[in-house]
């Protein structure tokens, strides 16, 4: 199973190194990722692999959220199926 993960808000050094740490240490691969910087605004988006997470899916969407919280960022985990339901005319 997959999980979009989105990150906005103000550029700063280490944004990408402190999602995939939180990312790694709940056994979440990061499958494919593209960030962009415009001025000042920093934007990524990440396809994550989930069958090896160590905690609930819940969980690490409270623990990534709160990790933006502290940075500064919006941090948004999403299970694939809910992200393509979305998506779907």
């Amino acid at each position: 199973m997959k999980a979009i993960i989105t990150v906005t808000g103000i550029d700063g050094v280490g944004i990408v190194a402190s999602v995939s740490t939180v990312c790694a240490k709940y056994g979440v691969n990061i499958n494919d990722i593209s960030q962009s910087v415009i001025g000042e605004y920093f934007a990524m988006i990440m396809v994550a692999n989930i069958d090896e997470i160590t905690i609930p899916f819940n969980e690490f969407v409270d623990i990534i959220e709160a990790l933006g919280k502290e940075k500064g960022l919006v941090i948004n985990a999403m299970h694939e199926d809910i992200f393509s339901s979305m998506h779907r005319i």
